[in-house]
């Protein structure tokens, strides 16, 4: 098995225990975040109903000025973005799931820049 492989085991163990103690409800839905070597996805998520509720990445074409969508900066777009939408369907308070990957770097950046836009978690 490759360092590669190795790394993708690793990631989704600490996913899957990070996400049996959370779930996202109605009144605090899930900020789930997903990060690849050239994008990064987020996603508010109502788990009771299994519905998305609001999505962003560096794909939409709201942030397709970027040079990249694989650093910091936009990471920090992508934050304010999800959190300029969730406000405007009303979703003020969310639970963070990381997605296994480490608070750091990248979704640390999202995280802080959707704190800074407005939303509570």
């Amino acid at each position: 098995m490759g360092k590669t492989a190795e790394k993708l085991i690793a990631r989704l163990r600490r996913h899957k225990r990070v996400r049996k103690n959370m779930f996202g409800m109605e009144d605090r839905p899930r900020l789930a975040v997903f990060r690849s070597t050239n994008h990064i996805y987020t996603q508010i998520i109502n788990d009771t109903e299994g519905v998305t509720l609001v999505a962003a990445s560096t794909v939409d074409k709201e942030l397709k000025s970027l040079k990249t969508g694989g650093n910091i900066e936009a990471a920090k777009k992508v934050g304010e973005l999800i959190a300029k939408r969730a406000l405007e369907k009303k979703i003020e308070t969310v639970v963070f799931d990381r997605g296994g990957f480490l608070y750091h770097g990248r979704v640390k950046a999202l995280a802080d820049a959707a704190r800074e836009a407005g939303l509570k978690f």
